[in-house]
């Protein structure tokens, strides 16, 4: 749907929280003026989570966008007053390691706010100590301290934005409980409150713990889960007595002791205690009285002693002088968790015009709101949403019972040491492939992705990596890795090895127009006789790559895709036209990579058709049998080496992979894991969509400039190219590898050219073929050039690295196309 114009949109948002506020400021700021903020509470502090917030702003994170998000909200908060007051106080933050794990995980974090642009700097005890002189230095390994971290004013901060988006022409009406939302012919126009009915273009959901009540109203899932978290607030201190102004409260960093689960802050005389220790405490949000029988706030529930009992001892470990203190007040304060921790953000294909900004703590508000309100206004975001995409959760993944279990454990890890490659516990086995039982009798070792089991590798190819000589990787690095996927690399090199290909997403698209249609959502040129296979890309309407796709045609109405996410089917389904039918197929079929240089010998046997390079030519597809199964056959290879991927029924999958393993045996066939495929992958400079390109980057930026044919005609961001080519593109890609071949980086690292940060690693491997570590990394154009001499920072050391040609292995494509 087309933004609508300034003139005439009507919008109403669904809470006056920080976000709601937030997002109004944005929208009126965008020229967005018929805007409504609903709440059923009393402004401007309507009794939810923003209500009790204690304001902790900590920038720098995993993830690129959320540290972005938490950027902005500093940066606007800095820039708002109320009553001469900044709502925003930058004591900046404070986080200290009492065990050598969490220091080493300092010296990591570190890196990241360096590959995000967050200052950030590692301390030793001492000056932690001077930093907070409550500390026992004694206790602590060290600190990272985050200068320009610090307390959000959550509701003076609503205060001001509500007062500035009422200027421009926004209304805020308190004491509105909503009842329902109505609609139209799939689209949304109105919403229902117990003080009359408010008509509306968009309606946007920013209810927080209540978004689940509202979804269900629109008929939209919100995959959150309300929890409530302790916090605590001791007597006055005398080592604060006259420490602190009242009315700013704050002087020293946000303090975070995430060994034992807890964070400080100061409360002008007293200081305020975190908790994630306890139990998770789920709440249902159908039950949370209104603001009016709430004995504090609706988000406010009593706080339970016994829960917070061992806290208040690791308190005192940590600051000796709260042993002559108590608790004098304290609450356990709702609020909102996801399956993965991140937001739910967008809109709803089912309701068009009903938006989701759910889940957003106070970090993000401002970032989140400004992101929405540039999607709805110019009709993309302007940064890259795809870790907080409403539509990133599989059906599989948003049953009550996994929200509840996957939430209470996100609580539970809010503060954990987590690995990037570290899996959930709980549930699984959720989703697993037909070879499941062949691969656990080969002992597959599991990790989990979008509730899939992907094995990683194998132990009955523990053997074959007997003799191998390889570098002695650090404890962090060894985590979820085995040299056996060495193993599983060098026969897929020389030999054959099977991967199981299932978790990977399969789209179909069919009925007359269905070409049409996918040429002008496409950048490459589909217009090809059935049984092509064809490498292309989504683009949104300004160039920003969105997905990488490969498509094959296998009949003149019949199209087959490899999509990376649920928002390429909700991308596809938005656009698709009547008489065009675009269905998931992933959960009914599977799929078996056969790749190594004997992989014809293997294939060819079990198949009475030509299987030849003449008679089955690369990025060539056709529908076949091997063996007694029926199968789609496509002559690609993420691994560099020559090979099929073979499609079939999920019903028939296990007889396809025994048939394989059979006629595979003389060949010396293995069975090979993601680790083996990762690294084999980034050795040919394959990309990796929602790793190494997003949304935020061109296709000359990443390097698949040769996947875009503006000649074939107008497609989805084609205007937005005009005039852009790898010769142009400002920033790249870059492949990197490590001089020392002993040494290993994982991804998110910074790069430093001439001692400055110029970028960050999006995807690394050790290259097994090549005998050493291979990263990519987005750099500035003038330093991607072959030759050039870079560093990256692993864990505080300085690791040095060459920008390098790519591919590394196999330029000249011989080994696939033979």
């Amino acid at each position: 749907m087309p933004p609508a114009s300034p003139t005439d949109a009507r919008v109403v948002v669904i809470g006056a929280g920080i976000v709601g506020c937030s997002l109004a400021d944005e929208l009126t700021a965008r020229g967005w003026r018929d805007v409504t903020v609903l709440d059923q509470g009393p402004l401007p502090a309507p009794g939810g989570s923003t209500s009790h917030a204690p304001g902790l702003v900590f920038q720098a994170g995993p993830s690129k966008t959320m540290t972005e998000f938490a950027t902005y909200t500093v940066e606007k908060f800095n820039s708002l007053e109320v009553d001469g007051l900044s709502c925003f106080n930058p004591v900046g933050g404070l986080e200290i390691a009492t065990t050598e794990e969490r220091w080493a995980d300092l010296h990591r974090k570190a890196g990241l706010a360096a590959s995000w642009g967050v200052r950030a700097e590692l301390l030793t005890p001492r000056r932690c100590a001077d930093l907070w002189p409550l500390l026992d230095e004694g206790r602590i390994h060290g600190g990272l301290y985050t200068p320009d971290d610090g307390l959000a004013r959550a509701v003076p901060a609503c205060r001001a934005q509500m007062a500035r988006a009422e200027s421009r022409g926004a209304r805020f009406l308190e004491r509105h409980t909503v009842t329902g939302i109505e609609r139209d012919g799939g689209h949304v126009t109105g919403v229902v409150t117990d003080r009359g009915t408010f008509p509306a273009d968009h309606v946007v959901s920013a209810a927080g713990f209540w978004g689940p009540v509202i979804g269900a109203m629109a008929g939209v899932d919100v995959p959150l889960l309300p929890l409530a978290h302790q916090y605590a607030l001791t007597e006055p201190l005398p080592a604060l007595d006259g420490v602190n102004d009242p009315r700013t409260e704050a002087s020293r960093p946000i303090l975070r002791f995430q060994d034992r689960d807890l964070y400080f802050r100061e409360h002008t005389d007293r200081i305020g205690i975190g908790s994630y220790a306890h139990r998770p405490m789920p709440v249902d949000p159908y039950a949370v009285p209104a603001f009016d029988d709430a004995p504090v706030m609706p988000s406010s529930l009593p706080f339970t002693d016994e829960d917070f009992a061992p806290s208040w001892q690791d308190s005192i470990g940590l600051l000796p002088a709260l042993g002559a203190s108590r608790v004098a007040d304290g609450f356990n304060g709702v609020f909102s968790f996801t399956p993965d921790g991140m937001p739910v953000l967008g809109e709803s294909r089912e309701l068009r015009g009903f938006w989701l900004a759910e889940a957003v703590w106070v970090t993000a508000s401002a970032g989140v709101a400004r992101a929405v309100a540039t999607w709805m206004t110019d009709g993309r975001p302007d940064t890259d949403l795809h870790e907080c995409d409403l539509n990133r959760f599989d059906d599989a993944q948003r049953s009550p019972a996994y929200i509840e279990d996957r939430g209470a454990q996100n609580f539970v890890e809010v503060y954990d040491v987590i690995h990037p490659l570290q899996p959930i516990q709980a549930p699984r086995p959720l989703r697993v492939s037909p070879f499941h039982a062949r691969q656990q009798e080969l002992g597959a070792f599991f990790l989990e992705g979008g509730g899939w089991e992907r094995p990683h590798w194998y132990e009955a190819n523990a053997p074959l990596a007997e003799g191998l000589h390889l570098p002695e990787r650090d404890a962090w690095s060894a985590r979820y890795w085995s040299p056996i996927a060495a193993a599983e690399a060098q026969a897929t090199r020389e030999k054959v090895a099977l991967y199981d290909m299932t978790p990977l997403r399969r789209l179909e698209v069919t009925g007359p127009g269905s070409l049409d249609f996918l040429q002008t959502m496409t950048t490459n040129q589909i217009h090809k006789k059935p049984g092509a296979v064809t490498y292309t890309l989504l683009l949104d309407e300004g160039g920003g790559i969105r997905s990488d796709l490969t498509v094959a045609r296998l009949a003149p109405d019949h199209f087959q895709i490899g999509a990376n996410s649920g928002a390429d089917l909700d991308w596809l389904l938005r656009h698709a036209p009547d008489g065009v039918q675009v269905r998931d197929i992933t959960s009914g079929t599977c799929c078996i990579g056969v790749w190594g240089p004997l992989a014809r010998e293997l294939v060819q046997p079990l198949t009475r058709d030509d299987f030849s390079h003449q008679g089955f030519g690369y990025f060539k597809a056709r529908r076949t049998h091997i063996g007694h199964v029926p199968v789609t056959a496509m002559r690609l290879s993420y691994v560099g080496e020559l090979g099929w991927e073979l499609y079939t029924t999920a019903d028939l999958g296990l007889r396809l992979w025994d048939t394989l393993w059979e006629a595979g045996r003389p060949h010396g066939v293995i069975a090979a894991g993601r680790s083996a495929f990762n690294s084999l992958r980034l050795e040919k400079g394959y990309r990796s969509w929602g790793h190494d390109m997003t949304c935020e980057h061109t296709p000359y930026e990443a390097g698949v400039g040769f996947a875009v044919r503006p000649a074939k005609g107008e497609f989805t961001g084609r205007a937005a190219l005009e005039g852009h080519s790898e010769r142009t593109a400002t920033r790249k890609l870059t492949c990197l590898t490590l001089d020392d071949p002993a040494a290993v980086v994982l991804g998110k690292e910074p790069v430093y050219a001439d001692g400055a940060p110029a970028g960050y690693v999006t995807s690394a491997a050790y290259g097994y073929t090549i005998g050493r570590c291979v990263a990519y990394a987005w750099l500035p154009a003038a330093l991607a050039v072959p030759g050039t001499a870079v560093h990256i920072e692993y864990f505080g050391e300085k690791v040095q690295a060459t920008v390098a040609e790519e591919p590394l292995f196999d330029p000249q494509m011989t080994r696939i196309r033979r």
